[in-house]
């Protein structure tokens, strides 16, 4: 079986010497390294793909966690080779429910294979979406401005990932979800277990506004992309699937906008998780590629 082990801590000597010798030491053969020490933060970041003997997943996850209280490293050992149950998604979101809703609704019709264990936000907008589905619903907003009374909107980046370690998630859906993930977040769950709807064509169009960019540059088509999370923000390799739609010349910048909020960027997500989650692709090495 593949297993994706990540670990992630304050920058010392020696901290991926252990996690090597205990998978070597249980027989398995390892597919892909990635080392990275973020020397402004002093934090070690490390993802290990490996393939094991399934009969022996238990002692591996038992060697990860005497390795982490050794270390002191946070240490996640997960496999996308789910037998028995059905992959978990948390499902994150800010200001726009419309993709949410749309992928909430295809997998209550059966055409994505998923459980949803808990919405996240950094905003309400979308609570109300998660009580229609009876879901917990999480508000991660670190309240900041107490004049008004009201939160910054800035997560609790540590409580997010907090509540996909309790909930068991196994893939972070980002729906729309308008704060960038921290490096440390996407390091602990790096190996294409973060999934983005980012609102335009990548890697053309990437940053906050890609329809207004993409306006100014007078194109007539314009679209969505669903891609893994990787360290750096909208990388251009993890592309999982774009989704695009073409406007007659003259149409007005709102109208476009409406169209792509309503009716493509819920699609291009839909799609995007379906792949994941039906074991179509995988991340490898940084790149998106069809698995056998």
């Amino acid at each position: 079986m593949q297993v994706v082990i990540t670990a992630v801590g304050p920058d010392n000597r020696g901290l991926a010497d252990p996690i090597v010798h205990s998978v070597t030491g249980l027989g398995a053969n390892i597919a892909e390294i990635q080392m990275y020490d973020h020397d402004e933060e002093s934090v070690f970041s490390m993802l290990t793909r490996i393939e094991l003997d399934a009969s022996r997943f238990d002692e591996l996850r038992l060697a990860m966690n005497d390795v982490a209280a050794r270390t002191k490293l946070s240490i996640r050992t997960w496999s996308p080779e789910i037998v028995g149950r059905r992959p978990r998604l948390a499902i994150c979101v800010t200001f726009r429910p419309e993709p949410a809703l749309a992928l909430l609704r295809a997998i209550r019709d059966g055409h994505v294979k998923a459980d949803v264990r808990l919405m996240i936000g950094n905003r309400d907008s979308c609570r109300g979406l998660a009580e229609q589905f009876g879901l917990p619903w999480f508000n991660i907003a670190e309240v900041a401005d107490h004049s008004s009374g009201g939160a910054s909107g800035t997560p609790d980046d540590e409580r997010m990932i907090a509540l996909c370690d309790e909930h068991e998630v196994d893939f972070i859906v980002l729906a729309r979800y308008m704060r960038i993930l921290p490096a440390a977040s996407c390091w602990k769950y790096a190996g294409g277990r973060i999934i983005n709807l980012h609102h335009g064509l990548l890697p053309s169009f990437p940053g906050m506004q890609p329809y207004h960019e993409a306006f100014a540059s007078r194109m007539l088509t314009f679209g969505a992309t669903c891609h893994f999370i990787v360290p750096e923000l909208d990388a251009g390799c993890q592309i999982i699937y774009q989704s695009t739609f073409t406007v007659p010349p003259g149409m007005s910048r709102d109208e476009i906008i409406r169209r792509g909020q309503q009716d493509n960027e819920p699609h291009c997500l839909v799609e995007g998780v379906r792949r994941v989650v039906d074991g179509e692709v995988q991340l490898h090495f940084n790149r998106v590629v069809a698995r056998k």
